[in-house]
Parts: C-alpha cells; sequence; structure tokens
C-alpha cells in the first residue's frame, strides 16, 4: 500500500474524498428492534469508553475544520437519549465552515426535543418507521410506542425542520405489504420517504438474504398504486435512488445497499461512540481516535490518523463476495 496523505482532505486510493460524516453518540436504544437486537439488549459501552461530549465536539471539529468534512450526521443507538446532544449540536453548528448538521432517530422524544435541536442548528432528520400498524410495531420493535414515533414525526416537522424524513425496512412476510401505504403516509404529511435494503448488520447475525425485501420488489409494489417515474435531477453520492411520485414535486427513495451498491461514490466516513474511526460501515478494522486525543495527540495528529484510516478504505463492501464477512459490531454500536 503507498502512503496515505499527509495533509488535506479525507481521499482513499480510489479517489473517493469522504466529506460525510455519521458521529454515533451512543450504543444504547430504547427499542428492540428484532433485525437490530435480541430482546434482552447487548453488553452497552461503559461510561469511560464512550466519548465525552467535549470530546465528540473536538474531534467533529478536526473532521471539519483539517479535513473538508460538510456534512455531520449524529446516530446512534438512539441519539436522543444522549443528555449532552443539544449542546454537541450548538457546538458543531457554531465551527467555521459551517457542515450541514442532521440526525437519525427511532423518534420518540423527538416531540419534546425537537424545538430545542433546531434552535440549536439542526437542519434535518431521519426518522425510522416500519410499519403503520400499532400490533405489528410492537411486535417489530418489542416496544408498544408508534403513537411516540408518531408524534415525534409531526413534531419535528411543527418545529420547523425540514425536510422531516422516514426511513423503512421492509421484511418479507413481516410487513413487506406495506410500502403503499407507508408512501401514502409520507405524501399526506408532507415527509420524504427513503425505502432501505436490509443490510447484514444485526447483533445476532441471523440476516437471511432470502428474507430481504429488493429494491427491485419494493419499486414493483409502489408501483401498483403510483406513477414512478426516474427523477431527473442528479444522484451524486447520496445513497438514495429517487423517483418522481405521480409527476412530482414528490419523491421517494430506495437506498439498495445490497443489490444496487453505490460504493464507487460513497463520500462517507463513521466515527463511533467510543471513538473509533471506520472507513466503510462494513468493515472488519477501526482505527482507534479516543486513545490518541486521551494521549494528548494535539488536532493535526489526529488529523493525520484520521487520513490514514481512510486511505485504506476498500473499494467496495464485497456482500456478494463469498468471502464476505458480517462485522462484529453490530449497526447499534456502528451508527447508521
Amino acid at each position: 500500500m503507498s502512503a496515505h496523505p499527509t495533509g488535506g482532505v479525507l481521499v482513499d486510493r480510489y479517489g473517493r474524498v469522504a466529506r460525510d460524516l455519521r458521529v454515533s453518540l451512543t450504543d444504547k436504544c430504547n427499542l428492540r428492534c428484532t433485525y437490530c437486537m435480541p430482546a434482552e439488549g447487548l453488553p452497552w459501552l461503559a461510561g469511560p469508553e464512550l466519548l465525552t461530549d467535549d470530546e465528540v465536539v473536538r474531534l467533529v471539529r478536526v473532521a471539519v475544520l483539517r479535513l473538508g468534512v460538510t456534512e455531520v450526521r449524529f446516530t446512534g443507538g438512539e441519539p436522543l437519549i444522549r443528555p449532552g446532544l443539544a449542546r454537541i449540536v450548538a457546538e458543531v453548528a457554531a465551527l467555521d465552515p459551517r457542515p450541514t448538521i442532521s440526525l437519525t432517530t427511532n423518534g420518540i422524544g423527538l416531540d419534546r426535543l425537537a424545538p430545542a435541536l433546531r434552535a440549536a442548528g439542526l437542519d434535518r432528520v431521519n426518522v425510522s418507521l416500519d410499519t403503520l400498524d400499532p400490533a405489528r410495531f410492537a411486535e417489530l420493535t418489542r416496544r408498544p410506542r408508534l403513537d411516540a414515533v408518531l408524534a415525534g414525526l409531526a413534531g419535528a416537522a411543527a418545529a420547523g425542520i425540514t425536510p422531516v424524513k422516514i426511513n423503512s425496512v421492509l421484511m418479507r412476510g413481516v410487513n413487506d405489504d406495506e410500502a403503499p401505504a407507508l408512501l401514502r403516509f409520507a405524501l399526506d404529511h408532507g415527509y420524504e420517504l427513503r425505502f432501505i435494503e436490509q443490510m447484514p448488520l444485526d447483533a445476532q447475525h441471523g440476516w437471511d438474504r432470502t428474507t430481504m425485501v429488493t429494491a427491485d420488489e419494493i419499486l414493483a409494489s409502489l408501483a401498483r398504486e403510483f406513477d414512478l417515474r426516474t427523477d431527473p435531477a442528479a444522484r451524486g453520492s447520496a445513497p438514495a435512488e429517487t423517483w418522481l411520485v405521480d409527476g412530482g414535486p414528490a419523491r421517494v427513495g430506495v437506498i439498495g445497499s445490497v443489490t444496487r451498491p453505490f460504493c464507487g461514490d460513497c463520500d462517507r466516513t463513521r466515527l463511533t461512540a467510543d471513538g473509533q474511526v471506520r472507513a466503510c460501515l462494513f468493515a472488519t478494522e477501526e482505527s482507534d481516535l479516543r486513545g490518541a486525543l486521551r494521549a494528548g495527540v494535539d488536532d493535526d495528529g489526529l488529523a493525520d490518523r484520521w487520513r490514514r484510516a481512510m486511505w485504506g478504505k476498500r473499494a467496495g463492501h464485497g456482500i456478494d463476495d463469498p468471502t464476505f464477512l458480517q462485522p462484529a459490531r453490530p449497526m447499534s454500536a456502528i451508527g447508521g
């Protein structure tokens, strides 16, 4: 492997530049979605292992000011349970240049927190919602909290956060009949819907491709009730392919991470809640920034370590390769 760049942006050996930073603020969650973790939960990170609020802000500052990151998305676990979330958002919003700031959440409590997050500088929010049926929601998440998620969506819109996006995962024989209903709900409320192919990131390592509802199947289901036309707008590095619904301007997106991989245009870098850099969602290696930070390494040194981590990024995630190995860490510990 050739030497990594010693200055400038986060570039890899294939010329991709990472400008989108995903930051996990916690591995804990207040739901227990069946495709993510077991009913009893997982062994959570101990408090001292987690980055402090100040450490999170410092590493984001390094990414923005020294490495050219222009978008920061806070994830989890469930980021809304992080007590310092609004303060972290405010400090990141104060950076110059200011990155776009977004949040991926299950929506529980968002109705209460949305005004403060908007005031702090939150630009966009994505809320996970896989079903509109209360009984099915309780079965999927092991918690009867659908009303709280719907209230969170409404609260985000009322607070002026725009766009409000919904992320939905369809599973064969579970909720794969709900694609049209989910889209109708989104259209009726002014939300933007994104369907995501189920990925091999569950803690149980029970992912089975045969149970995954593919992008083609999702589009076929929607096409039975809606007129879908390819969005003429350039996709760029966005993970979702989008279609105009009934002539537009409303759109629906599909993130075909498995059957329609977009690795060649990937512009993401990830920071886990315990301060590890991941060059890819499906990476099996991590690079420790927490240890370097706590050992007194300065910002230039942290930036150099980050560049080294991203230089080694692979060409693709390789899910279709027979040698593919699912990451040891589940999605809740990596951050979406």
